[in-house]
């Protein structure tokens, strides 16, 4: 089962070094034994743009997102036997967080990837 962990905070702090260093040694463990798919942090908000759908017209808006109460900082994708684990990884990960940034506040979401439209494409699903 394919999971993914999308972590949210209401501010967009860079963690410090010490935090960046620890995140680096647990994906590096979780590559090595192939739990971990994919992973990345996102640029600044203020550096993104919205296309929204709504009264059939297509807008456009530039970051910053000022209606924004969460920002979505960055992602992870797991190959994980079942929420059960998915839910322990995160638990790893967010402790990470309050050993090297106490202060931080935020939530790491845990969703399970239902399908995959490359995967169909390229015949894996």
């Amino acid at each position: 089962m394919r999971f993914m962990f999308i972590m949210q905070s209401d501010a967009e702090a860079m963690p410090p070094p010490e935090l960046i260093a620890a995140m680096h040694e647990m994906a590096q463990r979780e590559v090595a034994a192939g739990r971990m798919i994919s992973d990345g942090g996102l640029a600044p908000a203020a550096a993104g743009k919205r296309m929204r759908l709504k009264s059939r017209k297509l807008m456009v808006t530039d970051g910053p997102f000022a209606e924004t109460k969460e920002i979505i900082g960055g992602f992870a994708i797991f190959e994980l036997p079942d929420m059960a684990a998915a839910e322990e990884s995160a638990r790893q990960f967010m402790s990470l967080h309050l050993a090297h940034m106490p202060d931080w506040e935020g939530v790491c979401e845990i969703r399970q990837i239902a399908g995959s439209q490359v995967e169909m494409i390229r015949g894996g699903a």
